[in-house]
């Protein structure tokens, strides 16, 4: 079914694996996409089977790790489409580092293109889409990794940002008719290879992603906004917002002393998984100098 038909949609990254998901579902139904990637021999490739499968789609190469990339890809769907209706903030890198080896430029060539990309192109969609009148669909692209990622420091903190970016912009946008929401997808990319922070995983279609990206884009889901979802495979799972647990008062405020008298007592209980792969909580028998966890070579 044509759930976006005529509706202009841009993918950044969306020359390979999950981006490439994202841009054959969203034309598939219906919507003419701007295919982003730094690679041009990709996002041609990813037109041409667009193109076959009787859709419309260009290609852009333009950078969003810059202001100046960002305004161009905008400018590229309106001047191809007339205009923009859905923005989709796929692209990603990775330079995965243990925290006390990370150097400045690996945070930030992690930070720059999740982020900053993130953030002007969204910003530079937004006000397109309020200026057109018409509303908009934005989805942006965190990752459980935010939960804490070993050896991802930058990419944890990145896509952390982006969730709070997109708790933000769904509050602020509302008023122009622009739904913000969040997708922290699932599939076996080539930066997934890269991951270093447990066993290999079984292999994942990345294509699996799409048919709640176009959920989440199509008037269906004109109340779903400021949400985060886990999705690929088999699975659509709602990632609840952060909120305050058990909370303990006292009349006169807290001392140390009173804290001392009932902090473990009433809270280890409460210390549950801890990561992204969800590891029971490992420091209830304390965390000391002699106790070293096991250190990944990167």
């Amino acid at each position: 079914m044509n759930h976006l038909t005529g509706r202009a949609a841009i993918v950044t990254g969306g020359g390979r694996g999950i981006g490439r998901g994202h841009c054959l579902a969203l034309a598939a139904a219906g919507a003419r996409v701007v295919v982003n990637d730094i690679d041009a021999d990709a996002a041609e490739a990813v037109v041409r089977e667009i193109a076959e499968a009787g859709g419309s789609a260009i290609a852009s190469t333009a950078n969003i790790a810059s202001r100046a990339g960002a305004e161009d890809l905008i400018a590229a769907s309106v001047a191809a489409f007339g205009g923009l209706d859905i923005l989709v903030n796929n692209a990603g890198n990775l330079r995965d580092r243990s925290f006390l080896k990370m150097s400045d430029e690996e945070f930030d060539q992690v930070w720059t293109v999740h982020v900053k990309g993130t953030f002007w192109c969204t910003q530079i969609a937004a006000a397109r889409m309020r200026d057109q009148g018409r509303g908009g669909a934005i989805v942006n692209t965190t990752s459980g990794a935010h939960f804490g990622s070993f050896g991802q420091t930058n990419y944890a903190a990145a896509k952390g940002a982006i969730a709070s970016m997109t708790y933000t912009w769904a509050l602020e946008l509302a008023r122009y008719g622009i739904r913000v929401n969040a997708i922290g997808p699932t599939g076996t990319t080539r930066m997934s290879e890269t991951f270093a922070g447990g066993t290999p995983l079984p292999y994942v279609d990345p294509t699996r992603n799409g048919a709640l990206v176009v959920f989440l884009a199509s008037d269906a889901a004109r109340q779903v906004s400021g949400q985060i979802f886990g999705s690929g495979g088999t699975r659509v799972a709602h990632m609840v917002q952060p909120h305050y647990g058990k909370t303990l008062y006292r009349e006169d405020g807290w001392t140390v002393e009173a804290l001392e008298a009932v902090f473990i007592q009433q809270f280890a209980g409460e210390f549950g998984a801890l990561g992204m792969l969800g590891q029971p909580y490992p420091f209830h028998e304390g965390v000391g100098p002699g106790e070293r966890a096991v250190e990944s070579a990167a």
